[in-house]
């Protein structure tokens, strides 16, 4: 019998006789689980049965048992405890895989080394946290189980914003070590925008002399004194070509492709301060943007406003010279299909005056501003498309009209991804209100406003396939960690997990498997793993819901609710701090007129489990809802 055929027997006979209710705790919930009776316990001297292909796998899965004490692990080409299997399995496709714990040992078999790679994630979470704690197990002991997986989405991404605040090699590996956990297989990188420009390009080099630094700030972001023209640039950095490659390859190793952004012709600050000839407004006076606003977002007629020209000129063959050297190097580091334009929040308000723009609009008859932003995607696409590349792109690029083998990133909510879907275009899921992990993620006045909020629920809630919409035009889904107000790795962590667990799950596990009672519950568990690996993470799912109301009368009114089962919150009112002996929440409550602050703590059986929030009554005003 072929072992793709012993494999579907087995977990025929598993279900029909063995099956068991379902309580593990993984994440992304797998494809199909059969949890059976007995405990595997590995042994002090652990053998890796696999095969000379797999050889560099098993070396990294050996790596993994480094904590147990007194252990011994040897890598053979006959039978192990842990067995290694290629095999030809059309129903698990390229990343699926096949896992099975019993009496013998533990089998993982795959297509590929990438569904072997994921069978191990799934293996690593089936094992005790204190896997990543040195020393701090002697014992593993596994329950068996059968799983046969897949993923339901082949990309399954998150980007990492390095423009705004650059993050080092060693920075975004670990960010790469810390999303392979979850089955992610996508790292798009934000390589360039108005405050940086992160990527070694030889043949332009002021693009990393000049577009790399600026002046340091530590304030808000978009309130912060604008520098001098003269004032020293020493914050920033940049990539080298080999960082590149060195980035590269060790996303590989994981199994995961780098998308490299270059984000034009908005947000190009940083490239007009290497070359300002380049704009459509010539100066020397340009300069990378350390922070400070510069844009005004109602705009004239509805459109954004720059007050600071940060756009190429669309016009101007220099632009398409300077592109055209930037991508043929770009195409040269990354292997994978696509590279990304951006093509986002265009300000056009200098396109509008400039002459050279009106005269390119009436050679190529192009009616308004948007088809001129449509000439210029067009002119990138061809580019990009001679470096034997495809491009993506943020929404904007579908206005004024979009042609080619162009895919869209839709992130103005889904509207973008639809349309682009309906006119054949392939689409990356990633709507600002479901996957922007960079807002805050429960009470504003403990977090920090930043644009909005995005509750781990409401992100759970992300569906990549809009209803009406051809499931096979939809590649994926992604998570966006923009960094404006991310200033390090630490900071980069805590916004993306545990969010970044929902995402997953949407993108791999099967639509009709998703249920928040048992995601919740499972991420908590999840924390004792994020705390064992040092990953930092947030606990904003214990923060009561705040919401006020506003009567007739002039009363306002409170109303706490929980993200999660079982929370009680307690509260006080006149400014002392709050603990299990304060009011207890029932129900709404007024606040009376003299109050400044409300103090809320949350419990759980009895045990403080959430921060104490402290909201002033501004807060408190601000966010009243009025009812009659």
């Amino acid at each position: 019998m072929k072992w793709n055929q012993l494999v579907l027997a087995f977990f025929t006979l598993g279900t029909t006789i063995t099956s068991v209710a379902q309580n593990k705790i993984i994440i992304p919930e797998p494809f199909q689980i059969t949890t059976n009776t007995g405990t595997y316990t590995l042994p002090k001297n652990i053998v890796i049965n696999t095969s000379n292909e797999t050889k560099d796998l098993a070396a990294e899965i050996s790596a993994t048992f480094k904590n147990i004490k007194d252990a011994q692990v040897n890598i053979s080409s006959t039978k192990g405890d842990i067995q290694l299997f290629l095999n030809d399995n059309p129903t698990l496709g390229k990343e699926g895989y096949t896992l099975n714990v019993n009496e013998k040992g533990i089998t993982i078999a795959a297509n590929t080394k990438a569904g072997l790679f994921y069978g191990w994630q799934t293996l690593c979470q089936l094992m005790p946290a204190t896997m990543n704690k040195k020393n701090a197990t002697n014992k593993v002991q596994i329950d068996y189980v059968s799983i046969l997986d897949k993923p339901r989405f082949e990309w399954r991404g998150l980007m990492l914003d390095v423009s705004r605040h650059f993050f080092t090699k060693a920075e975004v590996k670990r960010y790469i070590d810390d999303m392979v956990r979850y089955k992610y297989n996508i790292l798009h990188l934000h390589l360039t925008d108005d405050q940086g420009w992160r990527i070694e390009i030889k043949s332009m080099p002021k693009l990393t002399e000049v577009g790399a630094w600026r002046p340091e700030r530590k304030g808000k972001w978009a309130n912060i004194t604008a520098p001098s023209i003269d004032e020293p640039k020493t914050y920033g950095g940049f990539y080298t070509q080999e960082d590149i490659k060195e980035l590269v390859a060790y996303a590989k190793s994981k199994f995961v492709d780098i998308v490299p952004e270059i984000d034009i012709p908005g947000h190009s600050m940083a490239i007009l301060a290497a070359y300002p000839e380049l704009s459509t407004v010539p100066t020397n006076n340009y300069q990378v943007n350390a922070g400070q606003g510069f844009i005004d977002w109602g705009g004239l007629n509805g459109h954004i406003t720059a007050r600071i020209e940060n756009t190429l000129n669309p016009a101007s063959e220099k632009v398409y010279t300077a592109l055209d050297k930037i991508f043929g190097e770009i195409a040269t580091l990354f292997p994978f299909d696509y590279i990304h334009m951006g093509g986002d929040e265009c300000p056009k308000n200098n396109w509008e005056k400039s002459s050279e723009v009106h005269e390119l609009m009436q050679r190529e008859n192009l009616k308004n501003q948007q088809e001129v932003q449509s000439y210029f995607v067009k002119r990138v696409e061809k580019i990009i498309n001679s470096k034997r590349k495809k491009i993506i792109g943020w929404d904007e690029i579908l206005e004024g009209g979009l042609a080619g083998n162009a895919a869209v990133m839709s992130w103005r909510g889904m509207k973008g991804g639809i349309e682009a879907a309906k006119q054949n275009h392939k689409v990356v899921m990633s709507p600002n209100d479901y996957t922007y992990i960079d807002y805050y993620q429960g009470e504003v006045t403990a977090e920090g406003k930043v644009y909005q909020g995005l509750r781990l629920n409401r992100t759970y809630q992300f569906e990549p396939v809009p209803e009406g919409v051809d499931p096979s035009m939809i590649l994926g889904g992604q998570a966006n960690l923009w960094t404006e107000q991310i200033q390090n790795i630490r900071n980069a962590e805590y916004m993306t997990y545990p969010r970044a667990l929902a995402i997953a799950e949407a993108i791999w596990s099967p639509k009709e498997k998703k249920n928040w009672t048992s995601f919740s519950n499972r991420v908590e568990q999840h924390f004792d793993r994020l705390d064992a690996a040092q990953i930092k993470y947030a606990k904003s799912i214990y923060d009561p819901i705040v919401k006020t109301t506003l009567n007739t009368k002039g009363e306002f009114h409170v109303t706490m609710e929980g993200e999660i089962e079982g929370l009680n919150f307690y509260y006080t009112i006149d400014e002392s701090m709050p603990d299990d002996f304060s009011s207890k929440y029932v129900t709404q409550f007024n606040l009376p007129e003299d109050v400044s602050i409300l103090r809320v703590i949350s419990y759980r059986n009895g045990k403080q489990i959430g921060k104490l929030l402290n909201i002033p009554m501004e807060s408190l005003k601000t966010r009243a809802v009025k009812v009659l």
